[in-house]
């Protein structure tokens, strides 16, 4: 999209980040929820059902197929939509389900260039405030994680019958497998040691990243896709089903969440944006995670959804050089929006990303051409995602208005009856949850 000289580009691109703003629901700051009432608490157990890649739009075609555990869970409940954050990485993302936090506090980042070190970095699994495991841990609970990797050494490690971690691998049905064994009070596999959990754990969480592989390896309309759903519909009756046979159904909660949507790409414009920053009189260089700049780079970029591009060399604090390959790149047809450090921030992302991040528009990236359409994240395009709260603590029929990826570490601990994390900057989502005032 040509949007013209500087000016209008700036206006556009402000617009944009405002429009994403307002759908992450940044327009007006909320704060972590305060303690509930030392009553009982709304639930004993609470069941989390991290479904990696449950795009929102995978929702029609939910409604069109035979899921009958879901169906029946939610009508205890609702099945809407949640929002996540930017950008739309699995680990930052996960990371602000866990914690309560925007990637702002949490600082766990994605694809970004790291000058202590000189590289480029992928994903990681650092975070700068306590997880809800933790936080459950700290007011006397125990916790058990089956693959939500996040929570590994966050609240959960190998081998801790009151923070359990395993690691099973396998499909979900597998992952599964684990979550029904401790429910039955029967050890597992964790770390290569046999391990009973010490008795029913205050929250149970489950990961499974079908969706994620098959969006990734054919494309957000992956045919196999309606298949998989199907699937997380048996596990969700799985996890059901285990809970009414250990004798905690009517007082556990469940959550399912995805982390990011998935949209298709075919075609990459990687040249094309190397040959804009030329012009520019600047050298930039797209480093894969682990390498370093060529010597006389001026910016180094990193891709992951969208391209995070940090000045380095001599082009270090060039503020001139921003805004000319800013301006430069908002020429580009393939490029939706350019979001400079203000940008960034009004969007509450992590400060670890560069000068600038560029985001393209649906069907591009920031790379070379695939052979065939794939699918890619991390853009504000995969912020909605599905999620469904049901059971006890919960009020039928009425969705959440406008919840996020922050709102369900404080939901959970809240329906627990527990502090929140004590890094929380989301909220309880109390049009959807009774909680004691």
């Amino acid at each position: 999209m040509n949007l013209g000289p500087r000016p209008r580009a700036l206006a556009v691109a402000t617009t944009l980040a405002g429009a994403v703003a307002t759908t992450l629901g940044l327009v007006a700051p909320t704060a972590a929820a305060p303690s509930p009432a030392a009553e009982r608490a709304p639930a004993d157990h609470v069941v989390l059902l991290a479904f990696d890649g449950f795009d929102a739009d995978y929702l029609e075609l939910v409604d069109e197929l035979p899921t009958p555990h879901l169906d029946r869970l939610v009508r205890r409940g609702s099945l809407t939509t949640s929002s996540g954050v930017m950008t739309t990485i699995t680990n930052p993302s996960w990371s602000s389900v866990a914690t309560g936090a925007w990637p702002e506090r949490h600082l766990n980042t994605a694809y970004w260039f790291d000058p202590e070190t000189n590289t480029a970095r992928g994903q990681q699994r650092d975070l700068a405030v306590p997880t809800i495991a933790q936080t459950i841990r700290d007011q006397g609970g125990t916790v058990f994680s089956s693959q939500w990797y996040i929570l590994q050494n966050y609240g959960t490690a190998y081998g801790d019958p009151d923070g359990l971690y395993t690691q099973p691998g396998g499909d979900c049905s597998r992952r599964v497998d684990d979550a029904v064994d401790v429910l039955r009070g029967e050890p597992v596999n964790s770390g290569g040691q046999m391990v009973t959990a010490s008795g029913t754990p205050e929250l149970l969480a489950v990961y499974c990243d079908t969706l994620d592989a098959l969006g990734h390896a054919g494309g957000a309309e992956n045919p196999a896709i309606p298949e998989a759903l199907m699937m997380l519909d048996e596990q969700v009756g799985r996890v059901v089903d285990a809970t009414k046979e250990a004798g905690i159904y009517g007082r556990t909660t469940f959550i399912m969440t995805g982390d990011h949507g998935m949209t298709t790409f075919d075609q990459g414009f990687g040249d094309e944006a190397l040959a804009a920053i030329a012009d520019t009189g600047y050298d930039a260089q797209i480093l894969s995670p682990g390498s370093s700049p060529a010597a006389g780079t001026d910016v180094a970029i990193v891709v992951g959804g969208v391209a995070s591009l940090h000045l380095v060399g001599d082009a270090t604090g060039d503020a001139g050089a921003v805004e000319a390959i800013r301006a430069a790149l908002e020429e580009l047809p393939q490029v939706r929006a350019v979001y400079d450090e203000t940008d960034q921030a009004e969007l509450r992302m992590s400060p670890n990303y560069g000068e600038l991040v560029v985001e393209p528009q649906p069907g591009w990236s920031f790379g070379a051409t695939p052979s065939q359409p794939v699918g890619r994240h991390g853009a504000s395009t995969e912020l909605d995602v599905a999620f469904a709260l049901a059971g006890a603590g919960v009020l039928p029929n009425r969705p959440p208005s406008d919840a996020r990826h922050v709102d369900v570490a404080p939901t959970i601990a809240a329906l627990l009856g527990i502090d929140p994390p004590s890094g929380a900057q989301g909220r309880v989502l109390t049009e959807s949850v009774r909680v004691p005032e």
